[in-house]
């Protein structure tokens, strides 16, 4: 996610922030009413899903962008993007620094299709350089659908909010059924450790969940084992992939 938090000066507005703050009727003109915005988010909708259709069984890597070259979970996210790339995944993350970047450059050095979906933010956040097919965001949720819908599996480095917010999301819609169960990979056993605890003891303890929906997630300290599991999904989504279209 981004590099940078919020401080006492006033960075540059989003068209997110502009989309969820409410102004006086009067002050609108009509190019800043929500009612043209919806038009902008249509066509966000309408480049991602051209820019992606030939893409499938895509794997999306999520991670920190702040996490340096000389970190070993760089390192792993390298290795990860690699092996992917190389057992015919195409590698899709938020196209920024740290583990995206990370994600992408393994995708590149196995020949795999390496895709970044960058979004705008109050300060820079370029494209890394191993970004092979990229798509400019402005809104996040047309960006998360992209993770989603083209992708086989969800591998999860370590992260802040971001992370957590796409790992959440993730896990809500397979728990209502609104995507098909696909894996969700924590990697970083003892950097979850905590995480998982907690939801553990005290949210299926509590009963808030059930034990079954804390089974979606996967942990690994390794790239193969992450990379075993999906090739298992996609085995499972190519057998489940006729039913699902008599279904539609």
């Amino acid at each position: 996610m981004s590099q940078h938090s919020s401080g006492s000066q006033r960075q540059a507005v989003t068209e997110d922030e502009r989309l969820l703050t409410q102004l006086p009727r009067e002050r609108r003109a009509f190019t800043k009413t929500d009612s043209w915005r919806v038009l902008r988010i249509m066509g966000e909708f309408v480049e991602g899903f051209d820019t992606l259709s030939d893409v499938y069984n895509a794997v999306t890597i999520f991670g920190s962008a702040r996490t340096p070259p000389d970190d070993p979970y760089y390192e792993k996210a390298v290795e990860t993007g690699r092996l992917l790339a190389e057992d015919g995944f195409p590698i899709i993350t938020g196209g920024g620094p740290g583990i995206m970047e990370a994600a992408n450059r393994g995708c590149q050095e196995g020949n795999g299709l390496s895709i970044g979906c960058n979004i705008e933010l109050p300060f820079e956040q370029g494209l890394n350089p191993y970004v092979e097919r990229a798509i400019n965001f402005r809104y996040f949720f047309v960006r998360k659908t992209m993770f989603v819908k083209y992708s086989t599996a969800f591998v999860v480095f370590p992260g802040g909010f971001g992370t957590m917010d796409e790992l959440f999301e993730a896990l809500t819609l397979i728990q209502t059924g609104k995507v098909r169960h696909f894996p969700v990979i924590l990697f970083g056993a003892a950097y979850w450790k905590g995480m998982t605890d907690w939801l553990r003891e005290r949210v299926v303890g509590e009963g808030k969940i059930a034990s079954t929906d804390l089974a979606l997630l996967h942990t690994t300290d390794t790239a193969h084992e992450a990379v075993s599991v999906i090739r298992q999904a996609r085995e499972r989504r190519t057998r489940e992939l006729p039913a699902l279209d008599r279904d539609g």
